[in-house]
């Protein structure tokens, strides 16, 4: 048992990593998944959200008490809220109506002032594409330029890549005596991918990376866009310059479905108990489709990103019964 710790924000990370036994009956591999739905926001971005505003409270970028302003699909401001909220900087999340309303009102409850901006006319509700996303971008820039407030760039901040390298990257190592074959991640901003290959091509260079990708969105992969629309919240946006990638290599792309993020999501919960959401499915879709190839017989990790608590409202789970 871990002792009493000064607040919530001490009991970030250090998630479980567990064996996928029933997902992975009759294949020849192992997969292991890391729980970090289980830290406080109930999602990865935890961590990054922790790494970030301690890092800018070190250099001096963030003065006591200033506004902290960010972009979000629910799960970095949620990390962010519970963080300002602790630490006692206010914060504004904004984020694109295309995410479910459920992250709107966590953040919000959190005490973070919650800023909805509209999708394109052509976009599709409950899918955030490229689009939406750098509309959502220019509306953080303009309120960070009128407060006068901090921008906690998780595309951009050093402390983001950091907290996955020191943390989550440092546990898996850890928590799999160094037995691990490869690691897969769906992405984002790069930051959980950035950190964790940093940290185990440092231990053992021999150990393969991935980067997950919607079907017919594989940007980072050079792929050309067919179809920037998918349900997969939190990543996928046809970005194919993410900084935090440019120093770390990519040993392969592994395409994901909305359709199959879905449907593992799914499974995830009836086989595993594991109540997740989208691109936590993608993570492990990626991850069986590997175990199916080139990793066969192989140890491969990824992540359990957020909650399915986050997506009530969506078509993962909204009148969602088992026999979808």
């Amino acid at each position: 048992m871990q002792k009493v710790m000064s607040s919530v924000i001490d009991v970030i990370g250090g998630t479980p990593l567990i064996r996928l036994d029933r997902l992975t009956a009759g294949l020849n591999g192992t997969l292991l998944a890391k729980l970090d739905y289980l830290n406080p926001g109930f999602s990865k971005k935890d961590r990054a959200a922790r790494g970030i505003i301690e890092e800018a409270e070190h250099s001096g970028a963030l003065r006591p008490g200033q506004l902290v302003v960010e972009l979000t699909s629910g799960n970095m401001g949620t990390g962010l809220a519970i963080v300002c909220a602790v630490k006692g900087y206010p914060f504004v999340a904004v984020m694109s109506k295309g995410n479910s309303p459920e992250r709107a009102r966590m953040m919000s409850s959190l005490g973070a002032e919650v800023v909805l901006v509209d999708q394109l006319p052509e976009s599709t509700p409950g899918q955030v594409s490229g689009g939406d996303l750098e509309l959502v971008e220019q509306r953080a820039r303009q309120i960070t330029a009128e407060r006068g407030g901090f921008r906690a760039d998780q595309f951009n901040h050093e402390g983001n890549w950091r907290s996955h390298y020191s943390g989550t990257g440092r546990e898996i190592w850890e928590q799999t005596d160094g037995r691990i074959d490869g690691f897969v991640d769906f992405v984002g901003s790069g930051g959980t991918y950035a950190g964790v290959t940093a940290l185990l091509k440092e231990r053992n260079p021999a150990i393969r990376c991935f980067i997950a990708e919607p079907e017919k969105a594989a940007a980072v992969a050079g792929k050309p866009i067919e179809d920037s629309n998918h349900p997969i919240q939190g990543g996928g946006y046809a970005m194919p310059h993410l900084s935090f990638l440019k120093a770390v290599p990519v040993d392969g792309f592994v395409e994901v479905s909305g359709t199959e993020a879905r449907a593992t999501a799914r499974r995830l919960a009836r086989e595993e108990g594991i109540f997740s959401g989208f691109s936590s499915g993608a993570n492990v879709a990626a991850a069986l489709q590997l175990l199916r190839g080139e990793l066969r017989g192989k140890t491969v990790v990824t992540l359990i990103n957020d909650s399915g608590l986050k997506y009530l409202s969506t078509d993962l789970w909204a009148g969602h019964s088992h026999d979808c």
